[in-house]
């Protein structure tokens, strides 16, 4: 079961990836939404990860 949610999750990253790929080239709409996702996505998990390593929750 855990093998079918992480497959699901690479799966959904590799098309964020491609969206994002495409939109940076003129996609169509629904691409360039996708995509604004998957940057926010990316940014928020950047954010968590930065303040995992730093307990005070202060910037680096």
């Amino acid at each position: 079961m855990m093998v079918l949610v992480l497959s699901g999750v690479l799966v959904l990253t590799l098309a964020g990836c491609a969206c994002v790929w495409w939109a940076a080239r003129g996609g169509p709409r629904w691409t360039r939404a996708v995509s604004t996702a998957t940057l926010a996505a990316g940014e928020l998990a950047r954010r968590a990860s930065r303040y995992d390593r730093n307990p005070s929750g202060g910037e680096d």
